[in-house]
């Protein structure tokens, strides 16, 4: 029987090596491109049965009419997230599209908090000086997680991994999610946005993006936050303004701010680009200020998660030209 082809998008050597490993029977013959797939790299998709996608891909209708166009009727994600796909689309084309709903979300929780914990024991900053031989602690003084409020927006298994890890520091979690959960209301206190805004000393943003989400954090709601607040996004880029994040640094509402996700990071992120310039003025400055610790969405870069990222998209795969389902379909 003839292996099934898939065109591997957005690929680098990591997921070369989980995938082949999750594909150790050799059900599929997975084929690895380092390019995106949008309108501008269709040509790479003629003659196979299916592709594999990731975060910055643009899957939108002219992508998805050429698929079609190719014969091809299967997109498997390598991702929870699934803004950068057309879903009405896809089902008005007759493609299937499978995702990786859930891996190891204390992956992302442990970074987070890791990004907390940096940016408050200023970290990268009191690294770099006793390389210098500096040993002076003045303008590292940091605050005590131990007596801080954190809000949590966004209570789905990985916020719920991350109000988990920073019960154990003795915070005060404040959570908000229009979906509650029992578990999540065992570990904080569940309010609506305005508190948390009002009342958190770190504010932490784990939901998707979606049309309520989109902009969360912007010039409206950074006015409502504590002078100095800690703002954390390992989730969506585009759930931050960007620049209203810049402007409310400049005049000290946001006193710490970590970003794993960049709203533009498309043609930034999972890329070398040292030694060339950034045309993106907004990233650039706050690249630039000494509070801002940026990390290139790798929130979810632990041999778990890539392990479990493999055996999944391998799964849906498999399911899928064997005309069953595995619960991850969108």
């Amino acid at each position: 029987m003839e292996l099934k082809r898939v065109a591997v998008f957005s690929s680098k050597p990591y997921d070369k090596h989980f995938l082949d490993a999750a594909n150790s029977a050799g059900g599929l013959q997975l084929e690895y491109f380092e390019n995106r797939l949008r309108q501008s790299t269709m040509k790479l998709t003629e003659g196979y049965d299916a592709v594999s996608c990731f975060v910055n891909d643009i899957v939108d209708r002219p992508v998805l009419e050429q698929l079609v166009a190719n014969g091809i009727r299967m997109i498997a994600l390598r991702c929870a997230g699934f803004n950068n796909v057309d879903l009405d689309a896809a089902r008005e084309l007759g493609v299937q599209v499978a995702r990786v709903p859930g891996y190891s979300p204390e992956s992302v929780a442990e970074h987070t908090v890791a990004m907390m914990l940096s940016l408050n024991r200023k970290l990268t900053k009191a690294y770099n000086r006793v390389k210098e031989h500096n040993f002076d602690l003045d303008g590292l003084l940091g605050f005590n997680l131990q007596k801080s409020t954190v809000g949590i927006i966004g209570t789905g298994k990985i916020g719920l991994a991350t109000m988990r890890a920073l019960s154990g520091f003795g915070c005060k979690i404040l959570c908000y999610d229009p979906y509650p959960s029992e578990q999540a209301a065992a570990l904080g206190e569940y309010c609506d946005l305005e508190r948390i805004y009002r009342e958190s000393d770190v504010i932490s943003l784990h939901c998707p993006l979606t049309e309520d989400s989109y902009h969360l954090v912007n010039e409206n709601s950074i006015a409502q936050m504590k002078d100095g607040v800690m703002l954390i996004n390992t989730s969506r880029g585009a759930l931050v303004n960007a620049q209203h994040a810049l402007d409310g640094m400049k005049q000290g509402k946001i006193g710490y701010l970590g970003l794993d996700v960049y709203e533009l990071e498309g043609d930034i992120f999972f890329r070398d680009l040292s030694g060339k310039v950034l045309h993106d003025d907004v990233f650039a400055l706050l690249l630039s200020y000494p509070n801002v610790l940026v990390t290139g969405h790798q929130g979810y870069f632990t041999k778990e998660a890539l392990e479990e990222i493999g055996q999944t998209t391998v799964a849906n795969l498999q399911a899928h030209f064997d005309g069953r389902t595995t619960g991850n379909e969108l």
